[in-house]
Protein backbone atom coordinates (compact mmCIF):
# COMPACT_ATOMS: atom_id res chain seq x y z
CA UNK A 1 0.00 0.00 0.00
CA UNK A 2 1.22 3.48 -0.79
CA UNK A 3 0.52 5.60 2.29
CA UNK A 4 0.73 9.14 1.01
CA UNK A 5 -1.42 12.19 0.68
CA UNK A 6 -0.73 14.24 -2.42
CA UNK A 7 -1.91 17.75 -3.22
CA UNK A 8 -4.46 17.89 -0.41
CA UNK A 9 -6.38 14.70 -1.26
CA UNK A 10 -7.36 12.59 1.74
CA UNK A 11 -6.00 9.34 0.31
CA UNK A 12 -5.86 6.77 3.12
CA UNK A 13 -3.99 9.01 5.56
CA UNK A 14 -6.33 8.03 8.36
CA UNK A 15 -5.57 4.39 7.68
CA UNK A 16 -1.88 5.07 8.22
CA UNK A 17 -2.69 5.82 11.84
CA UNK A 18 -4.80 2.75 12.40
CA UNK A 19 -3.22 0.18 10.09
CA UNK A 20 0.13 -1.55 10.62
CA UNK A 21 2.70 -0.70 7.94
CA UNK A 22 5.28 -3.31 6.96
CA UNK A 23 7.75 -0.60 5.96
CA UNK A 24 9.32 1.14 8.99
CA UNK A 25 8.98 4.90 9.19
CA UNK A 26 9.66 7.69 11.67
CA UNK A 27 6.79 10.17 11.78
CA UNK A 28 5.64 11.97 8.65
CA UNK A 29 7.04 14.32 6.04
CA UNK A 30 4.90 17.41 5.53
CA UNK A 31 5.53 19.56 2.47
CA UNK A 32 4.35 23.08 3.22
CA UNK A 33 3.12 25.30 0.41
CA UNK A 34 5.41 28.14 -0.60
CA UNK A 35 4.87 31.34 1.38
CA UNK A 36 2.94 29.70 4.19
CA UNK A 37 3.79 30.24 7.86
CA UNK A 38 1.86 27.13 8.78
CA UNK A 39 4.72 25.58 10.76
CA UNK A 40 4.59 28.53 13.16
CA UNK A 41 0.87 28.24 13.88
CA UNK A 42 -0.17 27.16 17.38
CA UNK A 43 -2.79 24.78 15.99
CA UNK A 44 -0.02 22.53 14.81
CA UNK A 45 0.76 21.54 18.40
CA UNK A 46 -2.64 19.85 18.59
CA UNK A 47 -1.51 17.38 15.96
CA UNK A 48 2.09 16.71 16.85
CA UNK A 49 5.61 18.05 17.13
CA UNK A 50 7.77 19.32 14.30
CA UNK A 51 11.22 17.90 15.11
CA UNK A 52 13.03 18.81 11.92
CA UNK A 53 12.58 21.35 9.11
CA UNK A 54 14.45 21.07 5.82
CA UNK A 55 14.42 24.07 3.50
CA UNK A 56 15.43 23.17 -0.04
CA UNK A 57 15.45 24.83 -3.42
CA UNK A 58 12.38 22.76 -4.28
CA UNK A 59 10.30 23.36 -1.15
CA UNK A 60 10.06 23.27 2.65
CA UNK A 61 9.72 19.86 4.30
CA UNK A 62 9.08 19.14 7.97
CA UNK A 63 9.21 15.93 9.99
CA UNK A 64 6.06 15.65 12.08
CA UNK A 65 5.87 13.37 15.09
CA UNK A 66 2.15 12.89 15.69
CA UNK A 67 0.51 13.03 19.07
CA UNK A 68 -0.31 9.63 20.51
CA UNK A 69 -3.99 8.86 20.44
CA UNK A 70 -4.70 11.27 17.60
CA UNK A 71 -8.05 10.41 16.03
CA UNK A 72 -8.44 9.65 12.33
CA UNK A 73 -10.77 12.62 12.04
CA UNK A 74 -8.24 15.01 13.60
CA UNK A 75 -5.45 13.81 11.35
CA UNK A 76 -7.62 14.03 8.24
CA UNK A 77 -8.55 17.60 9.14
CA UNK A 78 -4.87 18.44 9.52
CA UNK A 79 -3.92 16.81 6.22
CA UNK A 80 -6.57 18.76 4.31
CA UNK A 81 -5.24 22.14 5.48
CA UNK A 82 -4.84 24.42 2.43
CA UNK A 83 -1.32 25.36 3.59
CA UNK A 84 -0.11 21.77 3.11
CA UNK A 85 0.89 20.37 -0.26
CA UNK A 86 1.12 16.75 0.88
CA UNK A 87 1.84 14.45 3.83
CA UNK A 88 3.54 11.05 3.66
CA UNK A 89 5.45 8.65 5.94
CA UNK A 90 9.11 9.47 6.63
CA UNK A 91 10.48 6.08 5.65
CA UNK A 92 13.64 4.61 7.10
CA UNK A 93 16.26 4.13 4.38
CA UNK A 94 19.19 1.73 4.54
CA UNK A 95 22.18 0.51 2.59
CA UNK A 96 21.63 -2.02 -0.14
CA UNK A 97 22.79 -5.16 1.68
CA UNK A 98 26.23 -6.28 0.64
CA UNK A 99 28.13 -9.52 1.02
CA UNK A 100 31.67 -9.56 2.39
CA UNK A 101 33.43 -6.90 4.49
CA UNK A 102 36.85 -6.84 4.97
CA UNK A 103 44.05 -1.11 -23.79
CA UNK A 104 46.40 1.14 -22.49
CA UNK A 105 48.87 -0.42 -20.08
CA UNK A 106 47.20 -1.31 -16.80
CA UNK A 107 47.87 1.14 -13.97
CA UNK A 108 50.82 0.31 -11.73
CA UNK A 109 48.59 0.21 -8.65
CA UNK A 110 49.53 -3.24 -7.27
CA UNK A 111 45.99 -4.42 -6.50
CA UNK A 112 44.60 -3.46 -9.90
CA UNK A 113 45.22 -7.04 -11.03
CA UNK A 114 42.52 -8.10 -8.55
CA UNK A 115 39.95 -5.68 -9.97
CA UNK A 116 38.24 -8.02 -12.41
CA UNK A 117 35.49 -5.50 -13.12
CA UNK A 118 38.06 -3.24 -14.78
CA UNK A 119 40.08 -5.95 -16.55
CA UNK A 120 38.84 -9.54 -16.36
CA UNK A 121 41.48 -12.12 -17.28
CA UNK A 122 39.25 -15.03 -16.28
CA UNK A 123 41.18 -15.69 -13.08
CA UNK A 124 41.12 -12.51 -11.01
CA UNK A 125 37.48 -12.69 -9.93
CA UNK A 126 37.26 -16.37 -9.15
CA UNK A 127 36.60 -16.45 -5.42
CA UNK A 128 33.47 -18.57 -5.79
CA UNK A 129 33.20 -19.41 -9.48
CA UNK A 130 35.16 -19.48 -12.70
CA UNK A 131 35.57 -16.13 -14.39
CA UNK A 132 35.37 -15.42 -18.11
CA UNK A 133 38.01 -13.21 -19.70
CA UNK A 134 36.58 -10.01 -21.15
CA UNK A 135 33.50 -9.88 -18.90
CA UNK A 136 34.30 -6.39 -17.59
CA UNK A 137 33.57 -2.72 -18.37
CA UNK A 138 36.38 -2.47 -20.97
CA UNK A 139 37.95 0.46 -19.16
CA UNK A 140 41.53 0.03 -20.40
CA UNK A 141 40.40 0.84 -23.92
CA UNK A 142 38.29 3.72 -22.60
CA UNK A 143 41.37 5.18 -20.92
CA UNK A 144 43.02 5.50 -24.32
CA UNK A 145 40.43 8.25 -24.91
CA UNK A 146 40.08 9.83 -21.47
CA UNK A 147 40.80 9.05 -17.83
CA UNK A 148 38.37 11.69 -16.62
CA UNK A 149 38.60 15.32 -15.61
CA UNK A 150 38.78 17.30 -12.38
CA UNK A 151 35.94 19.38 -13.79
CA UNK A 152 33.62 16.41 -13.29
CA UNK A 153 32.11 16.36 -9.79
CA UNK A 154 30.41 13.23 -8.44
CA UNK A 155 28.52 13.14 -5.14
CA UNK A 156 28.72 9.88 -3.20
CA UNK A 157 25.52 10.00 -1.12
CA UNK A 158 26.03 7.25 1.42
CA UNK A 159 27.63 6.59 4.84
CA UNK A 160 30.23 9.26 4.13
CA UNK A 161 33.70 8.82 2.66
CA UNK A 162 37.12 8.45 4.28
CA UNK A 163 38.39 11.66 2.69
CA UNK A 164 41.82 11.11 4.29
CA UNK A 165 42.29 7.73 2.58
CA UNK A 166 45.65 7.74 0.74
CA UNK A 167 43.98 6.38 -2.40
CA UNK A 168 41.16 8.98 -2.36
CA UNK A 169 42.35 12.22 -0.76
CA UNK A 170 43.70 13.77 -3.96
CA UNK A 171 40.36 13.25 -5.72
CA UNK A 172 38.15 14.69 -2.96
CA UNK A 173 36.24 17.89 -3.70
CA UNK A 174 37.46 20.56 -1.27
CA UNK A 175 35.55 23.71 -0.29
CA UNK A 176 38.50 26.10 -0.25
CA UNK A 177 36.51 28.97 1.27
CA UNK A 178 35.61 26.89 4.32
CA UNK A 179 39.08 25.31 4.46
CA UNK A 180 40.71 28.75 4.68
CA UNK A 181 37.99 30.31 6.80
CA UNK A 182 37.17 30.36 10.50
CA UNK A 183 36.09 27.24 12.38
CA UNK A 184 32.45 27.33 13.42
CA UNK A 185 31.57 29.92 10.77
CA UNK A 186 29.63 29.48 7.53
CA UNK A 187 32.35 31.24 5.53
CA UNK A 188 30.80 30.74 2.08
CA UNK A 189 27.25 31.51 3.22
CA UNK A 190 25.73 28.33 1.79
CA UNK A 191 23.93 27.46 5.02
CA UNK A 192 26.40 24.77 6.12
CA UNK A 193 29.14 25.40 8.67
CA UNK A 194 32.66 24.04 8.05
CA UNK A 195 31.63 21.85 5.10
CA UNK A 196 35.21 21.54 3.89
CA UNK A 197 34.92 17.98 2.55
CA UNK A 198 31.15 17.68 2.28
CA UNK A 199 28.42 17.37 4.90
CA UNK A 200 26.98 14.89 7.41
CA UNK A 201 23.17 15.01 7.45
CA UNK A 202 22.96 12.07 9.85
CA UNK A 203 24.72 14.03 12.61
CA UNK A 204 24.15 17.57 11.30
CA UNK A 205 27.77 18.67 11.07
CA UNK A 206 30.44 19.43 8.48
CA UNK A 207 32.35 16.17 8.87
CA UNK A 208 31.23 13.42 6.43
CA UNK A 209 33.85 10.94 7.66
CA UNK A 210 32.81 7.33 7.06
CA UNK A 211 32.55 5.18 10.18
CA UNK A 212 30.88 2.33 8.30
CA UNK A 213 33.01 1.73 5.20
CA UNK A 214 30.30 1.34 2.56
CA UNK A 215 30.53 4.88 1.18
CA UNK A 216 34.33 4.72 1.03
CA UNK A 217 34.12 1.45 -0.92
CA UNK A 218 31.78 3.09 -3.42
CA UNK A 219 34.04 6.13 -3.75
CA UNK A 220 37.06 3.96 -4.56
CA UNK A 221 35.27 2.30 -7.45
CA UNK A 222 34.63 5.74 -8.92
CA UNK A 223 37.87 7.55 -8.30
CA UNK A 224 40.69 5.79 -6.44
CA UNK A 225 43.81 7.56 -7.68
CA UNK A 226 46.12 6.01 -10.30
CA UNK A 227 49.24 6.58 -8.24
CA UNK A 228 51.08 3.26 -8.14
CA UNK A 229 49.56 2.25 -4.78
CA UNK A 230 46.45 0.31 -3.79
CA UNK A 231 43.72 0.13 -6.45
CA UNK A 232 42.56 2.26 -9.39
CA UNK A 233 39.11 3.78 -9.88
CA UNK A 234 37.17 4.03 -13.13
CA UNK A 235 38.28 7.67 -13.23
CA UNK A 236 41.87 8.72 -12.57
CA UNK A 237 40.76 12.35 -12.54
CA UNK A 238 37.54 13.38 -10.79
CA UNK A 239 36.30 15.33 -7.80
CA UNK A 240 34.28 13.27 -5.33
CA UNK A 241 31.90 15.05 -2.94
CA UNK A 242 31.32 13.01 0.26
CA UNK A 243 27.77 13.35 1.57
CA UNK A 244 26.67 11.36 4.60
CA UNK A 245 23.03 10.79 5.41
CA UNK A 246 23.28 7.15 6.47
CA UNK A 247 24.62 6.61 9.97
CA UNK A 248 27.59 4.42 10.86
CA UNK A 249 25.08 1.60 11.39
CA UNK A 250 23.91 2.02 7.78
CA UNK A 251 20.43 3.50 8.18
CA UNK A 252 18.87 6.91 7.66
CA UNK A 253 15.66 8.80 6.95
CA UNK A 254 14.02 10.03 3.77
CA UNK A 255 14.01 13.63 4.99
CA UNK A 256 17.82 13.53 5.32
CA UNK A 257 18.16 11.94 1.86
CA UNK A 258 16.19 14.92 0.51
CA UNK A 259 18.54 17.34 2.24
CA UNK A 260 21.58 15.43 0.92
CA UNK A 261 20.33 15.66 -2.68
CA UNK A 262 19.57 19.36 -2.28
CA UNK A 263 23.08 19.95 -0.90
CA UNK A 264 24.67 18.10 -3.83
CA UNK A 265 22.69 20.25 -6.26
CA UNK A 266 23.91 23.41 -4.52
CA UNK A 267 27.52 22.19 -4.67
CA UNK A 268 27.29 21.85 -8.46
CA UNK A 269 27.83 18.15 -9.02
CA UNK A 270 27.01 16.53 -12.36
CA UNK A 271 26.49 12.98 -11.05
CA UNK A 272 25.04 11.43 -7.87
CA UNK A 273 25.96 7.86 -6.90
CA UNK A 274 23.27 6.25 -4.71
CA UNK A 275 23.89 2.76 -3.33
CA UNK A 276 20.93 2.67 -0.94
CA UNK A 277 17.20 2.04 -0.89
CA UNK A 278 14.14 1.25 1.13
CA UNK A 279 10.61 2.36 1.82
CA UNK A 280 7.77 2.87 -0.60
CA UNK A 281 7.21 5.53 -3.23
CA UNK A 282 7.71 8.99 -1.69
CA UNK A 283 6.57 12.16 -3.43
CA UNK A 284 9.17 14.14 -1.47
CA UNK A 285 12.09 11.97 -2.62
CA UNK A 286 10.80 12.04 -6.18
CA UNK A 287 10.60 15.84 -5.95
CA UNK A 288 14.27 15.91 -4.92
CA UNK A 289 15.30 13.66 -7.81
CA UNK A 290 13.32 15.83 -10.24
CA UNK A 291 15.12 18.89 -8.87
CA UNK A 292 18.40 17.12 -9.68
CA UNK A 293 17.04 16.36 -13.14
CA UNK A 294 16.21 20.04 -13.67
CA UNK A 295 19.78 20.89 -12.67
CA UNK A 296 21.15 18.49 -15.30
CA UNK A 297 22.40 15.92 -12.79
CA UNK A 298 22.48 12.17 -13.50
CA UNK A 299 21.14 10.07 -10.60
CA UNK A 300 22.71 6.59 -10.61
CA UNK A 301 20.88 4.17 -8.28
CA UNK A 302 21.33 0.59 -7.09
CA UNK A 303 18.61 -1.75 -8.38
CA UNK A 304 18.58 -3.67 -5.08
CA UNK A 305 19.75 -7.00 -3.72
CA UNK A 306 16.54 -8.96 -3.18
CA UNK A 307 16.86 -11.20 -6.27
CA UNK A 308 13.51 -9.80 -7.37
CA UNK A 309 11.97 -8.41 -10.54
CA UNK A 310 11.73 -4.62 -10.29
CA UNK A 311 9.15 -4.66 -13.12
CA UNK A 312 6.64 -6.18 -10.71
CA UNK A 313 8.00 -5.13 -7.30
CA UNK A 314 9.24 -1.56 -6.99
CA UNK A 315 12.64 -0.81 -5.49
CA UNK A 316 13.22 2.84 -4.67
CA UNK A 317 14.91 5.15 -5.51
CA UNK A 318 15.93 3.05 -8.56
CA UNK A 319 12.33 2.69 -9.79
CA UNK A 320 11.42 6.38 -9.94
CA UNK A 321 10.45 7.09 -13.54
CA UNK A 322 12.48 10.27 -13.95
CA UNK A 323 14.71 10.79 -16.98
CA UNK A 324 17.93 11.24 -14.97
CA UNK A 325 17.63 7.96 -13.03
CA UNK A 326 19.87 5.07 -14.12
CA UNK A 327 19.01 1.81 -12.33
CA UNK A 328 21.97 -0.57 -12.07
CA UNK A 329 22.06 -4.34 -11.62
CA UNK A 330 25.08 -6.50 -10.78
CA UNK A 331 26.90 -9.20 -12.77
CA UNK A 332 29.63 -11.66 -11.79
CA UNK A 333 33.11 -12.26 -13.18
CA UNK A 334 31.55 -15.04 -15.28
CA UNK A 335 29.21 -12.52 -16.91
CA UNK A 336 26.07 -13.85 -15.23
CA UNK A 337 23.54 -11.90 -13.20
CA UNK A 338 24.67 -11.92 -9.57
CA UNK A 339 22.40 -14.23 -7.58
CA UNK A 340 21.39 -11.39 -5.25
CA UNK A 341 20.80 -8.76 -7.93
CA UNK A 342 17.39 -7.36 -8.76
CA UNK A 343 16.54 -7.26 -12.44
CA UNK A 344 13.85 -6.00 -14.80
CA UNK A 345 13.64 -5.83 -18.56
CA UNK A 346 11.66 -2.59 -18.25
CA UNK A 347 12.95 -1.02 -15.04
CA UNK A 348 16.66 -1.91 -14.61
CA UNK A 349 18.62 -0.04 -17.25
CA UNK A 350 22.11 -1.56 -17.22
CA UNK A 351 24.35 -4.11 -15.48
CA UNK A 352 27.86 -3.58 -14.08
CA UNK A 353 30.38 -5.55 -11.99
CA UNK A 354 29.10 -6.10 -8.44
CA UNK A 355 30.27 -9.49 -7.13
CA UNK A 356 33.52 -9.76 -5.14
CA UNK A 357 34.66 -6.19 -5.80
CA UNK A 358 37.89 -4.98 -4.20
CA UNK A 359 37.92 -1.29 -3.26
CA UNK A 360 38.90 1.26 -0.64
CA UNK A 361 37.57 0.99 2.91
CA UNK A 362 37.41 3.05 6.11
CA UNK A 363 40.56 3.98 8.05
CA UNK A 364 42.71 3.83 4.92
CA UNK A 365 41.97 0.16 4.29
CA UNK A 366 40.79 -2.07 1.46
CA UNK A 367 38.21 -4.84 1.35
CA UNK A 368 36.01 -6.92 -0.95
CA UNK A 369 32.23 -6.43 -1.05
CA UNK A 370 29.37 -7.62 -3.23
CA UNK A 371 26.09 -5.93 -4.13
CA UNK A 372 24.37 -3.66 -6.61
CA UNK A 373 25.94 -1.07 -4.31
CA UNK A 374 29.27 -1.90 -5.95
CA UNK A 375 27.85 -1.97 -9.48
CA UNK A 376 26.38 1.52 -9.06
CA UNK A 377 29.67 3.45 -8.63
CA UNK A 378 31.16 1.59 -11.60
CA UNK A 379 28.39 3.13 -13.71
CA UNK A 380 28.75 6.52 -12.00
CA UNK A 381 32.42 6.43 -13.02
CA UNK A 382 31.57 5.57 -16.64
CA UNK A 383 29.11 8.48 -16.66
CA UNK A 384 31.96 10.66 -15.37
CA UNK A 385 34.25 9.54 -18.20
CA UNK A 386 31.50 10.33 -20.68
CA UNK A 387 30.98 13.82 -19.23
CA UNK A 388 34.73 14.46 -19.32
CA UNK A 389 34.54 13.96 -23.09
CA UNK A 390 31.06 15.34 -23.80
CA UNK A 391 30.17 17.75 -20.97
CA UNK A 392 26.97 18.99 -22.60
CA UNK A 393 25.14 15.65 -22.60
CA UNK A 394 21.83 15.67 -20.72
CA UNK A 395 21.02 12.96 -18.15
CA UNK A 396 18.46 11.46 -20.54
CA UNK A 397 21.06 11.32 -23.33
CA UNK A 398 23.58 9.73 -20.98
CA UNK A 399 21.13 7.02 -19.93
CA UNK A 400 20.25 6.25 -23.54
CA UNK A 401 23.96 6.17 -24.47
CA UNK A 402 24.75 3.61 -21.77
CA UNK A 403 21.77 1.45 -22.73
CA UNK A 404 22.41 1.54 -26.48
CA UNK A 405 26.17 0.91 -26.22
CA UNK A 406 26.01 -1.93 -23.68
CA UNK A 407 27.39 -5.28 -24.82
CA UNK A 408 24.36 -7.55 -25.22
CA UNK A 409 24.90 -11.04 -23.79
CA UNK A 410 22.78 -14.17 -23.59
CA UNK A 411 23.26 -14.28 -19.81
CA UNK A 412 21.81 -10.80 -19.27
CA UNK A 413 19.43 -10.37 -22.21
CA UNK A 414 16.29 -10.75 -20.10
CA UNK A 415 17.61 -8.93 -17.03
CA UNK A 416 17.58 -5.27 -18.09
CA UNK A 417 16.55 -2.70 -20.67
CA UNK A 418 20.01 -2.90 -22.26
CA UNK A 419 20.14 -6.70 -22.24
CA UNK A 420 23.81 -6.63 -21.36
CA UNK A 421 26.75 -5.07 -19.52
CA UNK A 422 28.03 -1.49 -19.52
CA UNK A 423 31.04 -0.91 -21.78
CA UNK A 424 33.02 2.28 -21.08
CA UNK A 425 34.87 2.30 -24.40
CA UNK A 426 31.76 1.74 -26.50
CA UNK A 427 29.98 4.48 -24.53
CA UNK A 428 32.75 6.97 -25.29
CA UNK A 429 32.81 5.95 -28.96
CA UNK A 430 28.98 5.79 -29.16
CA UNK A 431 29.21 2.31 -30.68
CA UNK A 432 25.78 0.77 -30.80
Amino acid sequence: MNFKLVFGSLFALASVISTANATPYNGYIVKVKNGSNFLNQKSLSQVGTVSKVTNTAFGTFARLETTKGLTDKAFAAFASNPNIEYVEPNYIISLEKVKGGEEVPAPKDPSFRKQWGMKNDGKNGTIFSSGVAGEDINVLRAWSITKGSNDVKIAVIDTGVDYTHPDLKNNIMVNEVELNGKAGVDDDGNGYVDDVYGYDFANKDGDPQDGHGHGTHCAGNIGATHDGAGIAGVMANVKILPIKFLSDSGSGETIDAIAAIDYAIKRGVQVMSNSWGGGEREQSLEDAIKAAEAAGITFVAAAGNESSNNDSTDSFPANYEVSNVISVGSFTSAGSKSSFSNYGIKSVHVFAPGSNILSTYKRGGYTTMSGTSMATPHVAGVVGLLLAQEPNLTPAQIRERLISTSVKTSKLQTASVSGGRVDAYRALMNTK
